[in-house]
């Protein structure tokens, strides 16, 4: 909304807030609760009924969006409800899951599809911007800045992950993983300068953000500590965010 100067829309923000809220939850904890309501550990019945109230509150506000919008929301959320729900053969999977996570090597993409499309894409479409050379490169940015951050944490899950999900530091090692966020990383800032109008003022947030980002790639390790991936690069976009505002 900054970078194209989209009018302050609270109805789609709202929604991306609670949409995001419902859809992570969703895909966490599904697979742990699935129907089994009366056991559950009194912790994940507070989750539950809290994703259940953000779920009727994305549903408010999604009424809310033009219906070409939803259109494309529909999209999205389709991914990540057969993100964890078992859906296709079992000779399509790795696991017992049967879900899109558990194909091998697929997790990181569509991790950063869905984000890259809800928080590019989403915002232009409800505004009616037409989608520009400019837009496309900015959605292609964000779904390689999404790839690099998911790298810490695959790095991480290396000592508790099954070799049948072939993630990419699986598959290259951990040292080769690194090189090729550092190069992911140097892309996401080149991609800025093939714009017809650069954003100007966000290109010191854009900076110093790429340079933050590769410092926790490069000191990532499989032993990390508790907060390094699951706090610290978490809450990377968010500070990209407050850069942006302190800039703007």
């Amino acid at each position: 909304m900054l970078e194209f100067n989209i009018a302050y829309d609270k109805i789609v923000l709202f929604f991306v807030f609670f949409a995001t809220i419902t859809g992570y939850n969703f895909v966490k904890y599904f697979g742990i609760a699935k129907f089994h309501h009366r056991r559950l550990a009194n912790w994940l019945k507070l989750i539950q009924i809290f994703s259940f109230f953000c779920f009727l509150l994305l549903c408010y506000f999604a009424l809310k969006l033009k219906e070409t919008t939803l259109l494309y929301i529909a999209g999205f959320g389709a991914i990540t409800f057969l993100y964890a729900i078992p859906f296709l053969p079992k000779r399509f999977f790795l696991d017992k899951h049967h879900n899109l996570r558990s194909i091998g090597g697929l997790k990181i993409y569509l991790i950063a599809l869905v984000w890259s499309g809800v928080t590019v894409f989403i915002p232009a479409i409800n505004d009616e911007l037409s989608i520009t050379t400019d837009i496309i490169l900015t959605g292609i940015q964000r779904y390689v800045f999404i790839m690099v951050l998911m790298l810490p944490f695959e790095i991480r899950d290396l000592q508790y992950d099954s070799l049948k999900l072939s993630t990419i530091p699986q598959k290259i090692g951990v040292r080769q993983t690194k090189i090729m966020g550092v190069l992911l990383l140097i892309l996401f800032w080149c991609l800025e300068f093939f714009k017809d109008e650069i954003y100007t003022e966000g290109m010191m947030p854009l900076t110093l953000i790429s340079i933050i980002t590769l410092l926790f790639l490069v000191f990532s390790k499989i032993k990390q500590s508790a907060y390094y991936s699951a706090f610290w690069v978490e809450g990377l976009p968010v500070l990209w965010l407050i850069i942006l505002l302190l800039n703007h």
